[in-house]
């Protein structure tokens, strides 16, 4: 799959931004060293966290090089580092792991979240935010335009219901929060929604087509986006984007 295009996603930079801000606001750790972003992208959930903890090291992870080059381009005093968050291991252990909108990308969430606490010293906190939008028609429609296009699924999967997760966490030594929030996005129009999830949701869909099929892939999303998405009295549309919290610290080993 090509790389990440850090522009494109930064389109709707203050949309994405605010559940990252939520979560960060979320942190109870004055005390905090070691802070880790994983899945940083272009540095902007990074940011929140420096300013949150401007005394700590903070590290931003990803595997994306051209979304790294724009975080080390946007916050010099801060480290990135390149690696695939799936196996990410610190060298020592953090009081702060933030991962926002990046780890709905892993599969193997019943190993995966036992893992992350794991990396965290006792007090530490795991904060997490995932996009919940398996089944909002953004996502059903995407599935939909493949399936009668011929074309293989994106390979994502649905998260795992929130009891799972509480339990997974709380099994790792962790007391849990867990919560879920539904955004109302005010878009222009259908194909602002296309543009939205051209830098993510639609990315492993339109990497397996050439030119001409994205085209008509596209046609029949756009299609079908504004037969759901109907025009509100101010001629915009309501892109609704529900979302999974999960804030758990690290209680005992």
């Amino acid at each position: 799959m090509r790389d990440w295009n850090p522009a494109l996603y930064l389109q709707f930079e203050a949309e994405r931004t605010r559940p990252a801000a939520e979560l960060a606001a979320r942190i109870q750790h004055p005390a905090a060293q070691h802070i880790s972003d994983l899945g940083c992208g272009p540095g902007n959930s990074t940011a929140l966290l420096r300013k949150a903890f401007p005394h700590s090291s903070v590290t931003g992870v990803d595997n994306s090089p051209a979304m790294l080059d724009k975080a080390r381009a946007a916050l010099p005093d801060c480290q990135f580092e390149s690696a695939d968050i799936a196996h990410w291991q610190p060298t020592v252990k953090q009081d702060v792991i933030y991962a926002n909108a990046s780890l709905q990308w892993l599969g193997d969430h019943p190993s995966l979240f036992p893992h992350l606490a794991a990396q965290l010293a006792e007090g530490g906190v795991l904060a997490v935010q995932m996009p919940d939008n398996w089944q909002e028609p953004t996502h059903t429609l995407m599935r939909q335009v493949a399936f009668e296009l011929g074309q293989p699924d994106s390979g994502r999967e649905e998260l795992l219901p929130a009891q799972q997760y509480y339990d997974l966490l709380a099994q790792a030594g962790c007391t849990v929060d867990i919560w879920r929030t539904t955004y109302f996005h005010v878009m222009p129009s259908a194909q602002a929604i296309i543009e939205w999830l051209s830098s993510t949701g639609l990315r492993p869909y339109l990497a397996k087509l050439d030119d001409i099929q994205q085209q008509a892939f596209l046609a029949r999303y756009h299609t079908l986006l504004q037969q759901a998405y109907p025009r509100q009295h101010d001629g915009n549309v309501l892109m609704l984007f529900p979302r999974l919290f999960i804030v758990a610290r690290k209680t005992k080993a």
